[in-house]
């Protein structure tokens, strides 16, 4: 006993010092002790192996197949029609506060930002006006780039400190967290204050980021809260909504809170629900999309609402998201059927430009992965990004001779003159002198004739860069604004090169609705979105007559970049090595079966199994599985036994921590029989088997799991072809699937990272390697 307890505790100091760097169950604590110190060192690319050829077995499923064991069974027996009805109104009551905080937290966002930039603007206008004049400006320079990375700075470290996972945009992970995939921390608390702060800072710190994808991750974080009734970080539980501790209601929630995100940022409830049809959601009802909706209508309402109260004018609802492209009257943007070509030419320019943006932060992300990975490191890179984003434009501004006049109704937020005349403004300064938001909505509206061709051709190649290298580094920010900006601003400039072509200019009119074709072509190459996209653009822009256009450029810049490379989200969730399990099976994986995808043998337990037994088999950290086929032994020899129910890892750790065992249920006539508000009690941070005493003589006890395992378990037989264990899986989200002879007999499991090896590679059907990273 000596021995084992010696183990248990060396695993779980092991696993202690795993779960400072990494936040998830024992997997390789005990397995490479060599590597642990190193590995806390190292910040959040410890994750993310450089061989994308491997799968990471360090990520679990979740369960989105509910346990119908016997205690489910009855609970679900005895609810009566209004129990039932009561629960579905107190989904909808869920529904409406996700939709309500996630516009609070966008407002906050939103107001912040404005307060925050507006006054680092101002004191950098004031600075350079001065030095203008007195000559010095390299000190406004400085200025500005000191304010910009100290900014920058304060992001980066809580980020690459406090919260990892808050990194980037956090679509990628709700992605993964929608698709089936436990990924670490993704929808705690911490994550969600990191994220915020987070976003705010990068944007003020003027990087070329957006504040909208993070939106979306905080709405995810803001669903699984409210959803569960309770705060697992703050240790208070409300009592409330505690039939929705399970994976199944909790992943419905979160896809309604990734839609109220979307429709915060961009004003467009439509939007956010088929962004999380198309982009997250594997699995779908139309009771679902009713509420669904209904929080991304709440969320642009309460948005709506509070910034109409900060503007002073209560109650005017009309302006919709976080990002506003402000009104495309119908006149200037008429289009012809000649037009059409044209946009389906830049569609092709915007997938191109595209593929070009996701291979370059690919190999910028596999050289982050390999060098930059301590967390000091990580702030470092931020704050040479700040500062080189800030000499950039400051440079750009400084070189350009682009003047325009200040007009009567100028739009200019922080004009810039510089050494323009008297009542003239520097144009380059508009691009680069602003939020992005405010950037795109000039180069949207301002007049034709605001903008010089060089000056555009310069942004767009600095920006596109500067994007790219902004993507991925250790701060909460966005992909889609920088996208739009690429994007409009060449989109205008193929808007006065064709007016400049042509003889009589006017039949090109208006160059603003080449920037709204180009950021829509742009944004399309870069994330390979089309449906929500489109309707995104149109939401956004308040105006229909851009559908059809928009429609056929986000299709040409999917069908054009998807032949080159895959979306930017689906290349950072593959060098993470997540086992995500696509649409459909590979194409030409019908050769494969069951028997030759599972993985065996199987750790089985019988129905009425030791105590000692179930101990050794959760402890041992070679193996570490979370399902274990309940079987009867029918004959005394080794052959496979007769499968009667499934059980879980989880399941059996709360047995066991409320030590359900046959002897003392016999002994103690008044023990309080185990009901499932024990199991969700314990959801969904189960205790580790370490952290579970059982003494000697409770080892020799006996476990009855009759009442508590899964008695109908999914099965397949051995003979069944890849694509038809594929669909199953998918289609219903399990996490086990137990194939079984022609006699019922387990002979294997097939989990998520069975079916994930295969994917179609550059020659075929690729199979990907397994690793504990």
């Amino acid at each position: 006993m000596t021995n084992i307890t010696k183990k248990v505790s060396w695993s779980s100091r092991a696993e202690e010092s795993g779960a400072a760097g990494e936040g998830t169950p024992l997997l390789n604590g005990s397995e490479q002790p060599r590597h642990s110190r190193q590995e806390s060192l190292r910040g959040r690319p410890k994750e993310i192996p450089h061989n994308e050829k491997l799968l990471s077995l360090k990520f679990e499923s979740l369960d989105y197949d509910n346990i119908e064991n016997q205690l489910f069974l009855e609970e679900e027996r005895r609810m009566s029609h209004m129990g039932f009805r009561c629960l579905e109104i107190s989904r909808w009551v869920v529904c409406g506060l996700i939709g309500f905080l996630t516009g609070l937290i966008a407002c906050f966002i939103d107001i912040v930002v404005e307060q925050l930039a507006g006054i680092k603007y101002q004191v950098v206008k004031e600075n350079i006006e001065k030095f203008t004049e007195v000559g010095g400006l390299s000190i406004s320079l400085i200025l500005w780039a000191v304010l910009n990375s100290a900014i920058v700075m304060l992001g980066a470290i809580i980020v690459a400190f406090f919260e990892p996972i808050a990194a980037g945009s956090g679509i990628p992970q709700i992605k993964c967290y929608l698709n089936g995939v436990k990924i670490p921390r993704v929808v705690r608390l911490k994550t969600l204050v990191v994220k915020v702060c987070g976003v705010i800072c990068s944007v003020v710190g003027g990087l070329a980021v957006g504040k909208e994808g993070p939106m979306i991750h905080s709405g995810a974080v803001v669903a699984a809260g409210v959803s569960q009734g309770r705060s697992t970080s703050l240790k208070r539980d409300f009592k409330i909504f505690e039939y929705f501790r399970r994976d199944t209601e909790k992943r419905d929630f979160v896809s309604a809170g990734a839609a109220a995100g979307v429709s915060a940022a961009f004003g467009a409830p439509v939007g956010g629900v088929l962004f999380s049809l198309e982009e997250g959601a594997s699995f779908w009802n139309q009771m679902l999309t009713w509420r669904i909706f209904f929080a991304s209508m709440i969320s642009t309402f309460t948005l709506n609402f509070f910034l109409s109260v900060y503007h002073n004018n209560t109650g005017d609802l009309s302006n919709p998201g976080l990002i506003n492209f402000g009104r495309f009257e119908s006149d200037s943007v008429a289009y012809n059927l000649y037009d059409i070509p044209l946009f389906i030419a830049m569609g092709a320019i915007g997938g191109l430009l595209g593929a070009l943006f996701n291979v370059l932060n690919y190999w910028l992300t596999i050289f982050r992965i390999r060098y930059v990975h301590r967390p000091c490191l990580q702030v470092m890179e931020a704050m040479l990004v700040a500062a080189v984003t800030a000499a950039v434009s400051f440079t750009m501004i400084y070189f350009s001779n682009d003047c325009q006049p200040l007009g009567p109704e100028h739009t200019e937020e922080y004009p810039l003159q510089l050494f323009c005349a008297d009542g003239e403004y520097n144009s380059m300064a508009t691009a680069f002198f602003n939020t992005p938001e405010r950037s795109v909505r000039s180069l949207f509206h301002n007049q034709p004739g605001t903008y010089n061709p060089l000056t555009l051709g310069l942004f767009t190649l600095t920006y596109f860069f500067l994007a790219c290298w902004t993507y991925g580094l250790a701060v909460s920010a966005g992909v889609f604004i920088p996208s739009l900006l690429i994007g409009a601003a060449w989109g205008r400039l193929c808007g006065i090169l064709l007016a400049s072509i042509t003889s009589t200019g006017s039949i090109w009119a208006d160059p603003g609705k080449y920037a709204l074709i180009g950021a829509a072509a742009q944004l399309g190459g870069i994330v390979r979105m089309t449906l929500s996209l489109t309707v995104i653009m149109v939401e956004a822009t308040g105006n229909v007559t851009y559908g059809l256009p928009i429609m056929l450029v986000l299709m040409t810049a999917k069908i054009v970049g998807d032949y080159f490379v895959e979306g930017l989200y689906d290349i950072h969730i593959k060098l993470q090595s997540v086992p995500f399990l696509h649409w459909e099976a590979p194409a030409t994986s019908h050769w494969l079966t069951a028997r030759e995808v599972m993985s065996s043998p199987v750790t089985c337990l019988n129905r009425i199994e030791k105590v000692g037994t179930i101990v050794d088999t959760l402890s041992n950290t070679s193996t570490n599985h979370n399902g274990f086929p309940v079987v009867v032994q029918v004959t005394a020899g080794d052959e496979p036994a007769k499968l009667c129910g499934l059980i879980l890892r989880s399941q059996l750790i709360v047995l066991l921590k409320h030590k359900v065992f046959v002897e003392l249920a016999r002994s103690r006539l008044t023990q309080r029989k185990l009901q499932l508000k024990d199991f969700r009690d314990a959801y969904p941070r189960f205790p580790p088997i370490q952290s579970i005493h059982v003494s000697q003589d409770e080892r020799e006890c006996m476990m009855d799991l009759t009442e508590f395992m899964n008695a109908t378990p999914y099965t397949v037989p051995q003979e069944t072809s890849l694509p038809r264990v594929f669909k199953l899986f998918r289609a219903l989200g399990l996490r086990h699937l137990v194939v079984v002879d022609d006699e019922n007999r387990v002979i294997g499991l097939v989990t998520r990272k069975d079916l994930a090896r295969y994917h179609m590679g550059k020659h075929g059907l690729e199979e990907l390697q397994l690793a504990q990273t």
